[in-house]
C-alpha cells in the first residue's frame, strides 16, 4: 500500500512538473545561476539535475593520475631552430593523441591573464540591474550574458553563467562592452589574437604545411571570447558546469583560475586538466579536425559543479560567429587538398563556419559531436 501512495504521489508530481515553464521562468529573472547561490538554495532546481547514467556513460575519472594533459614549453620558439622543431612535434604528437594540451611560457604577462580573470568576476558579481541589461539570448548582438547558450535545447541546464563577446573579425564599439571588463577584454583578445597566430603556424607545420598556411584559410580571423562563471553548488553531483563536449571553432585557448575542474575524454577515461599557474589550455576543435581530416583531434570535455567556488574560466574560440562571415559568400572548408591522398580520402564534406555553428548551436551540448553530421 505504501509503495503504491508513494508512485502515485510520483506520478502526480511528474505531472505537475512544467519544464519549459520552469526554464522561461529562470530565463526571465535574468539573475543566472549565480541569482540562486546568492538566495542560498540547498537544493538545486530540477532543470539542473543531469541524469546520472549519461554522466557517467562515457568514461570513468581517472583518479591514479595515470594520464595527465601534456605541457608544451614555448620557451625561445622564436630564437631557436631546434627549439622550434621540438615544440612543433611536441604539438603534433598533442593535437594527434589528446587534442588538449597546457602551454607555458607562451609570451602572455601573468598579470595580464590575472587581470582578465579579475575582470570577468567584476561583470558576474556586479549589481544585478546593471548585469541584467545585458541578457539575452540574440546571437546577432556582439556582447551578451545568459546562462547556458542551449539553455532550452540542453536535456539538462548546466550551473554556470556566462558572458560572450565577439572580438574579431569585427570587434564591438569599446562602449558596448561592460565598464567593468571593457579594457580588459579589449587588452587580452589582441594577446590571445597574437598567440594564436603563433599556434597555427605550429600547427600548420606539425601538418607538413607552409608556416602560413592555417592563417592564410582565414582560420585566425575571428574570435569569440566567453567568460564563464561557476558559482558553488549545493549539490555537485547532480548536475554538470559544462557538459561533455567537443568545440565547433578551429581552435580554443582557455584561461582558468586555479579551481579546477575541467576535464579531458583520453582513453575512455575522464582526465583531470590541474591548473598551473601562468599557463594556458588549448585545445582542437571540430573546425581543425574537419580541414585536418582526422589527423588533429577534437575530443570530449566537461567542467564538473564543485561546492567550492567561484570558479572562474575565460574561453577563446577562434571562429567567427553567425553574422561575423567577413565576405559576400563565405568561405567553405573541407579536408586541406595537401593532406588527401588515396590512402587519405576526404573523410568530410565542405561547409562554412557559420553552417557548422548553426548546427551546434541547433542541437545543443547534447554529448555527441556535430562532425558526424559533416561526413562523406
Amino acid at each position: 500500500m505504501e509503495v503504491t501512495s508513494s508512485l502515485e504521489f510520483q506520478a502526480e508530481r511528474e505531472s505537475k512538473y512544467d519544464r519549459m515553464s520552469e526554464l522561461k521562468a529562470f530565463d526571465d529573472s535574468k539573475a543566472g545561476v549565480k541569482g540562486l547561490a546568492d538566495a542560498g538554495v540547498a537544493k538545486i532546481p530540477r532543470i539542473f539535475i543531469h541524469d546520472q547514467k549519461h554522466n557517467d556513460s562515457a568514461g570513468s575519472s581517472s583518479s591514479d593520475h595515470k594520464f595527465s594533459i601534456p605541457t608544451i614549453d614555448f620557451e625561445g620558439i622564436d630564437e631557436d631552430a631546434g627549439q622550434r622543431a621540438k615544440i612543433v612535434e611536441e604539438i603534433r604528437d598533442a593535437c594527434e593523441k589528446w587534442g588538449f594540451f597546457q602551454a607555458v611560457n607562451h609570451g602572455i604577462e601573468v598579470s595580464l591573464l590575472d587581470e582578465m580573470i579579475d575582470g570577468v568576476r567584476r561583470f558576474h558579481e556586479q549589481d544585478y540591474d546593471v548585469k541584467k541589461e545585458f541578457y539575452t539570448r540574440d546571437e546577432t548582438k556582439s556582447v551578451t550574458y545568459n546562462t547556458n547558450f542551449d539553455f532550452y535545447q540542453a536535456g539538462a541546464a548546466n550551473w554556470r553563467d556566462t558572458i560572450y563577446c565577439v572580438t574579431a573579425p569585427c570587434p564591438p564599439n569599446p562602449e558596448e562592452l561592460p565598464e567593468v571588463c571593457r579594457d580588459i577584454m579589449i587588452d587580452y583578445s589582441k594577446e590571445v589574437i597574437r598567440l594564436g597566430l603563433t599556434i597555427f603556424e605550429l600547427m600548420s607545420e606539425a601538418l607538413g604545411l607552409e608556416p602560413n598556411h592555417l592563417k592564410d584559410m582565414g582560420c585566425a580571423e575571428g574570435l569569440y571570447v566567453l567568460g564563464h562563471y561557476y558559482p558553488p553548488c549545493p549539490e555537485p553531483d547532480l548536475t554538470l558546469g559544462l557538459s561533455k563536449h567537443t568545440d565547433s571553432g578551429f581552435l580554443t585557448v582557455v584561461l582558468q583560475d586555479q579551481t579546477g575542474g575541467l576535464q579531458v575524454l583520453h582513453q575512455n577515461q575522464w582526465v583531470t586538466v590541474t591548473p598551473i599557474p601562468g599557463s594556458l589550455v588549448v585545445n582542437v576543435g571540430d573546425m581543425m579536425q574537419l580541414i585536418s581530416n582526422d589527423k588533429f583531434k577534437s575530443v570530449f570535455h566537461r567542467v564538473l559543479a564543485k561546492n567550492v567556488g567561484p570558479r572562474i574560466s575565460v574561453a577563446s574560440f577562434f571562429r567567427t560567429h553567425f553574422k561575423q562571415e567577413t565576405t559576400a559568400s563565405p568561405r567553405l572548408y573541407g579536408p586541406i587538398k595537401e593532406l588527401l591522398s588515396e590512402e587519405h580520402p576526404p573523410i568530410y564534406r565542405e561547409t562554412t563556419q557559420k553552417d557548422f555553428v548553426t548546427y551546434i548551436y541547433s542541437k545543443g551540448l547534447d554529448g555527441t559531436s556535430g562532425l558526424g553530421y559533416f561526413k562523406l
